[in-house]
């Protein structure tokens, strides 16, 4: 097929679908297919958090009724946890999938949620097969369910919307004594995370060098400190989150943003089994009329095909651009692109392709 002939998503450079994505999210209103599903705070969640209602994405869409992929039931294999952050000064809700053997310390793998923090319906447990997928493996699997819009990392000052967060510190310092002592781990640990927490696993890993043995990033933009990691990071903290997201990391183009971008800091990655993922922005398998969540409709896919390939589309130029300075330090990493959008069917794939890397940096 020649290119004139391709439809229009498939002709569009890949910094032109970024900003026709990123011009359709940060527009007032947004598109209506794209309306914000209705979120459930944390029983702790601090008084002046809110989440207003405003345009979302492919990737965190509600399955609706008839999902394949529904919240399971608590049981043997399910532990939700309430662990005091006195950074922040509330409680966290973490689920946790246990090991299939529990007789003996087991590594750990800290799973983030993407842009909804896992306090809607975008979660790996609403929309994936992660309960499944981990009943015969011995690992736990840590998963906040808190954190919307705020790209877990420590903020300068408190947002009026998103309130006090400081992510990276309950992350990295306040989180892992907790489970160590409470699951009795081998204190070997790996972390994974899509979309926005794509971003925030590889600043985690870069902030605390020696927690981490293996990271693994599915589409996300590897870069804040440019204009199109800047632009994507708005997309999420204003376009989605209505919060002020110079009280993130300061005034856009200083220190914090630069002291944050993993590109940047790329070199603190050397020594840990990186997995990097990110779709091209094409239509791929998932992307089609009968697909799951598009049920037919025509509006939700020229929906997921433009903004949820725009947004992929970001997101690869940001991957390529991770590899070319990994490559540049010297430093292995597994890289994988294929034709998708952003979206969690993709992210399922790549948690399972992901895996067998992941396990042997965990020792299992």
């Amino acid at each position: 097929m020649s290119r004139a002939s391709r439809p229009l998503w498939q002709r569009t450079s890949v910094t032109a679908a970024a900003v026709l994505a990123a011009v359709m999210i940060l527009s007032v209103g947004g598109p209506a297919a794209m309306a914000e599903p209705s979120t459930t705070p944390p029983k702790n969640a601090a008084p002046q958090q809110h989440t207003p209602p405003g345009p979302r994405t492919d990737q965190e869409a509600n399955p609706g009724e008839g999902s394949p992929y529904p919240v399971a039931p608590k049981g043997k294999q399910i532990l939700d946890l309430s662990v005091p952050s006195e950074s922040m000064g509330r409680s966290i809700p973490i689920r946790v999938l246990l090991p299939a053997d529990t007789s003996k310390p087991r590594p750990t793998l800290y799973l983030l949620n993407g842009a909804g923090g896992g306090e809607g319906t975008g979660t790996w447990f609403a929309q994936t097969d992660v309960v499944n997928f981990f009943a015969d493996k011995n690992v736990n699997v840590v998963v906040p369910m808190s954190g919307a819009y705020s790209y877990y990392t420590d903020w300068q000052k408190p947002d009026p919307v998103l309130g006090r967060n400081k992510w990276t510190t309950f992350l990295t310092k306040e989180l892992p004594p907790v489970i160590d002592k409470r699951l009795n781990t081998t204190k070997v640990n790996g972390i994974a995370g899509i979309s926005m927490a794509g971003t925030s696993v590889l600043g985690l890993a870069e902030s605390a060098p020696d927690l981490y043995r293996s990271v693994a990033s599915y589409s996300g933009c590897a870069e804040t400190s440019s204009p199109l990691g800047q632009l994507y990071i708005r997309l999420v903290v204003e376009g989605r989150g209505g919060a002020n997201t110079t009280n993130m990391w300061g005034p856009y183009g200083g220190p914090g943003w630069r002291a944050n971008d993993p590109i940047v800091q790329a070199g603190k990655l050397r020594g840990k089994s990186l997995y990097i993922s990110s779709g091209t922005g094409q239509s791929g398998p998932y992307d089609k009329l009968d697909g799951r969540d598009i049920g037919g409709d025509l509006n939700k896919l020229v929906d997921r095909v433009l903004v949820g390939g725009g947004i992929e589309a970001a997101t690869h130029q940001c991957t390529v651009n991770l590899q070319n300075r990994l490559r540049g330090l010297g430093i292995p990493a597994t890289f994988e692109y294929s034709p998708g959008t952003h979206t969690w069917e993709y992210w399922q794939d790549q948690l399972h392709r992901s895996w067998p890397q992941i396990a042997r940096s965990l020792g299992e």
